[in-house]
């Protein structure tokens, strides 16, 4: 909580580096956001709703036959998969709506890569009765039907973003554009921790639900110790900001960011940032960013729509710089690997997001027989399914 500071800096990232017009709502925005912050009423409304609506708190999980396969590790998952819509993703989209109620909104725009986030979205708006615009990449439009048709089902209009690869970034300057035009009524619930300020500061601070229920629930677990690794994938940084919120003063627990290797470490076939990437601006905000020579975005590739974007927030760059976070990249294959395995030996179908955390807390493990590893289960692969049976089959593997 001792970042951003005024100006919306994490060290020498983040800032606001949208165009000026849109200054004053950022501003108000930020300032709207931080007295709520403080409001007990404020605090109960959002708790009300995380119980009710969300089915908070998710559960940690001890991840009982993989740790047998594996010779006794100790695996736990923060179980996200289970809050209502399937992902961690919902604990900002409700922020965000009350937030836009307090404000005088009445409308939600964002955008959505695996659509997770457009679904939390649409639900909050549903329940909220705000409208929701939702801008999705026409690739993953079409990769992830069945999320479309959730939220069209729950009133939500989605557009499709035709230019540049069809994706998430495409789908992040959709949305941008659209909030510029509709800013007076309506509110951008930016769908991770990056952006402009206060956006990272404000998915970081609703997502940190998640490492504070993870820290609690692991210590009456291990009977008052923390665990000694704490996974999660990273792109934009929600689910990862997150789940580190309960454990970055604990200088004991080793933080890793786990990031798409994709097809190849060959420019374009991957979304590893933090690996390849440097300093740069994206989407209003400095941080380190997948780039060409000329400083235009890099094309990416992850089989994780969820994951294929060029940047990453400017905490987590923050916490890289300054040696906090461990990065590892995980590769399509091992990915679709371990998709299989956690399906298969503990009755989980992961998000294809979250199947990169778990491919690398199952490395860990190997290698650290004797050490605890608590890794976010970040969504659930429903979504994911149609796409790897057309791909993959369900013998895949066996």
């Amino acid at each position: 909580m001792t970042v951003p500071d005024a100006d919306g800096y994490y060290g020498r990232f983040g800032g606001n580096h949208y165009p000026a017009e849109i200054h004053p709502a950022l501003r108000e925005l930020a300032s709207t956001y931080l007295t709520l912050r403080e409001s007990p009423d404020f605090q109960r409304a959002l708790e009300d709703v995380r119980i009710g609506l969300q089915g908070r708190p998710t559960p940690v999980h001890f991840l009982r036959n993989t740790n047998a396969e594996l010779g006794g590790a100790r695996l736990y998952a923060k179980r996200e998969d289970l809050n209502h819509t399937g992902a961690h993703k919902i604990n900002h989209c409700v922020g965000f709506a009350l937030l836009a109620r307090k404000m005088g909104k009445r409308k939600l725009i964002a955008e959505t890569g695996a659509g997770q986030h457009g679904v939390a979205l649409a639900t909050a708006a549903a329940y909220f009765g705000l409208e929701c615009e939702v801008h999705m990449g026409a690739i993953d439009i079409e990769k992830q039907a069945s999320n479309v048709g959730r939220m069209r089902l729950l009133g939500a209009r989605v557009i499709a973003a035709t230019t540049g690869q069809s994706t998430l970034k495409d789908a992040s300057d959709a949305a941008f554009n659209a909030y510029v035009a509709q800013h007076d009524h309506a509110l951008y619930a930016i769908g991770s921790a990056i952006g402009p300020h206060p956006f990272p500061m404000i998915v970081r601070d609703f997502q940190s639900v998640v490492g504070q229920e993870a820290r609690r629930q692991f210590l009456s677990l291990s009977g008052g110790a923390l665990p000694d690794h704490v996974v999660a994938c990273v792109a934009g940084g929600s689910n990862a900001m997150g789940m580190y919120a309960g454990f970055l003063d604990d200088p004991g627990v080793t933080l890793h960011a786990v990031e798409p290797r994709g097809r190849s470490d060959a420019p374009g076939e991957h979304a590893a940032t933090l690996s390849f990437g440097t300093p740069g601006t994206l989407h209003g905000a400095q941080s380190i960013v997948l780039q060409k020579d000329d400083g235009a975005p890099e094309r990416v590739s992850s089989v994780a729509s969820g994951l294929a974007y060029p940047g990453i927030g400017p905490e987590i760059a923050m916490l890289y710089e300054a040696g906090r976070l461990n990065v590892a990249a995980i590769s399509d294959d091992e990915v679709i690997r371990t998709f299989f395995r956690i399906t298969r030996s503990e009755g989980i179908i992961p998000a294809l997001e979250s199947a990169h955390a778990l491919a690398f807390a199952i490395r860990l493990a190997e290698q650290n027989p004797s050490q605890s590893i608590l890794v976010n289960l970040s969504g659930r692969g429903d979504k994911d399914v149609d796409y790897i049976l057309e791909h993959y089959g369900s013998d895949y593997g066996r």
